[in-house]
């Protein structure tokens, strides 16, 4: 009887998908939770796995095809998983038997000793030019070629350039090769939402600049210690900034706020948006009630979204809602930039690069680390004046750490 490999039940927030890898050919052998096929979709790459032992019957869905919600995708042959074994076995058999013959007939041009030398330094036998008597490889031959290839330094390093060369880049020096490649569903969505933005919001930015002194001086005194509480956690800067940021949403509810048709919508709870970088693009995953967080399960909750993204494992929950987002082009290195708004969010903190400044501190020119702040935010939702206090509560907060504490 075949067991149908379906598509997962998609949330509503996500239409459809792609096919986008099937790991298994028709006739291959299948573990059960063993890994199927990628379905790609606006948000996540999602895992299909085997739901019991068996042979990859059929093939429904190719690679690229769109799929609805448990929609099928191929079959599998129950039970098939058993029936290659006998085929493999024989083939490896095969070889098996084989190998007596080749052994035997190694050992008349290699002795025990020779060979246990051989197997231990990956010497192939055959390379080696036997002195001993009838063009026997002996245990002084090989001893002098793992000399050899001791003392041959040199030879590797000069063969290694040529693996790039075989990998070029499609655009080198003088080609006017193109390559085309159809955009993957994530980076489709991401231009979508973003045209989406510009066109449907009334979306201004302002800008600050937020002395990190205080808050390095802190991270400075208190990392390894930190560290050494809670487990290996790290203590970074993103952390501060989600406190402030949650302590300034609690002071200014619209900027936490969304637009629902002709409704506004004001959430009691501050879902972070933290923007990741990953090999499909920008995601963005959500902090849940991040304004009851520490600073340690934040710094937590970023590096499990971090590793997540990095190996592709990132959940649809994990990615939907949000009511704030935080994004760091400064890890990149920017100084300066004007971030979208993520609907139906109504506003974005951009953190930048930290630079060693002049700076004018109580009648004296002082060296001091700097950092551009940007609020991109929906007019039609957040005044000017909000906006720009919004921000400046956050410099405040950033620039004079107890506040955080103290709650003031």
């Amino acid at each position: 009887m075949a067991i149908e490999i379906k598509a997962p039940t998609f949330p509503e927030s996500v239409a459809d998908g792609t096919v986008a890898t099937w790991h298994k050919k028709p006739g291959d052998a299948v573990k059960r939770d063993e890994l199927i096929v990628d379905i790609e979709t606006d948000k996540v790459v999602i895992e299909v796995l085997a739901e019991a032992d068996g042979v990859l019957a059929q093939i429904i869905k190719n690679e690229g095809d769109t799929v609805l919600s448990n929609e099928l995708l191929g079959t599998l042959g129950e039970g098939g998983a058993a029936a290659p074994a006998p085929a493999v076995a024989a083939q490896a058999a095969a070889p098996a038997a084989a190998a007596p013959a080749a052994a035997a007939g190694d050992d008349q041009i290699l002795s025990p000793a020779a060979r246990k030398i051989a197997e231990e330094n990956g010497i192939d036998p055959n390379s080696i030019a036997g002195t001993g008597k009838g063009g026997r490889v002996t245990k002084e031959d090989v001893v002098a070629a793992v000399e050899a290839k001791k003392n041959a330094p040199a030879a590797a390093p000069a063969a290694k350039p040529a693996a790039p060369a075989a990998a070029a880049p499609v655009f080198a020096t003088g080609d006017r090769t193109e390559k085309r490649v159809p955009m993957t569903r994530l980076r489709a969505k991401i231009a979508e939402r973003l045209v989406e933005a510009q066109s449907s919001m009334a979306m201004l930015t302002t800008f600050n600049e937020v002395d990190m002194t205080e808050v390095m001086a802190l991270r400075s005194k208190y990392k390894d210690l930190f560290e050494k509480s809670h487990n290996g956690v790290r203590l970074g800067f993103m952390s501060f900034f989600v406190k402030a940021a949650t302590e300034a949403l609690k002071r200014f509810p619209a900027v936490n706020a969304s637009i629902d048709g002709t409704d506004i919508v004001y959430h009691g709870y501050a879902d972070i948006g933290v923007a990741v970088s990953s090999d499909r693009g920008l995601v963005v995953p959500v902090l849940r009630n991040a304004e009851l967080m520490s600073l340690a399960e934040i710094e937590n909750g970023i590096a499990t979204f971090g590793k997540k993204a990095k190996d592709g494992k990132l959940s649809i929950d994990e990615m939907t809602g949000g009511t704030f987002t935080i994004t760091n082009g400064g890890t990149f290195g920017s100084m300066m930039s004007t971030p979208i708004v993520n609907p139906p969010q109504a506003a974005i903190l951009g953190m930048h690069n930290i630079i060693q400044r002049p700076m004018a501190v109580n009648g004296q020119v002082v060296i001091r680390p700097m950092m551009y702040l940007a609020l991109s935010y929906d007019h039609r939702l957040i005044d000017g004046k909000e906006a720009v206090t919004f921000l400046v509560t956050i410099k405040n907060l950033l620039e004079d750490p107890a506040r955080l504490l103290l709650d003031i």
